[in-house]
C-alpha cells in the first residue's frame, strides 16, 4: 500500500510545480495575445518559485519514515495516491501536450483551474504530514495557488 515519507511528499510537490511550469510556459509560447502571454509567463515564474521552495524543504528533511499513523496507513496512503494519480497533469510532457491541444484560451484556462485546485487539495493534505517548521511555507504556497485560481477565473471570463 502507498505510504509516503516526508521527503517523498516534497518530491511529489516539486513534480506538481514542475508540471505547472511546463504547462504555463507552453501556453505562454503559444499565446498570440500579449496579455495572455504575460499572464501565463507570470504564472510559470510563480510555479518556478514553488519548485525552489519545495526543493529546499526536501533537502532539509532527508529520508524520514512514513508519515501516516499505522492505524490509518492503508486507507490514508491509498487516498494520497488517488489524489496524485487523478491530477490533471501527470507529468510535464502531458502538461505540454494539453497546452498544445487546448481548443482555445477558455479550455486552456479551465485545465489550469483544475490543476490549481488539485494542487491546493494535495498541499492541504500534505501540510498536516510535514514538520511544523514547513507548514507556514506550505500555507503561503496554498495562498498563492488560490490567487492563481482567482486570476485564472477572471481571465476565463474574458474568453467565454
Amino acid at each position: 500500500m502507498a505510504v509516503f515519507s516526508v521527503g517523498e511528499l516534497f518530491d511529489i510537490a516539486v513534480g506538481i510545480e514542475r508540471n505547472g511550469v511546463a504547462y504555463y510556459d507552453s501556453l505562454s509560447n503559444l499565446a498570440a495575445d500579449s496579455s495572455l502571454k504575460e499572464t501565463y509567463g507570470g504564472l510559470a515564474d510563480m510555479e518556478r518559485h514553488h519548485v525552489e521552495l519545495f526543493q529546499k524543504m526536501r533537502s532539509a528533511v532527508g529520508d524520514k519514515g512514513a508519515v501516516v499513523p499505522d492505524e490509518e496507513e492503508a486507507e490514508y496512503g491509498a487516498y494520497l495516491k488517488a489524489l496524485i494519480d487523478s491530477s490533471v497533469f501527470t507529468d510535464d510532457k502531458v502538461a505540454r501536450d494539453l497546452a498544445e491541444k487546448a481548443a482555445g484560451p477558455a479550455e486552456a484556462i479551465q485545465l489550469a483551474l483544475g490543476a490549481e485546485k488539485d494542487s491546493i487539495l494535495f498541499y492541504t493534505e500534505m501540510r498536516e504530514l510535514v514538520p511544523q517548521r514547513d507548514r507556514e511555507a506550505i500555507d503561503n504556497v496554498i495562498r498563492e495557488e488560490r490567487k492563481h485560481i482567482r486570476e485564472l477565473s477572471d481571465l476565463k471570463q474574458r474568453y467565454m
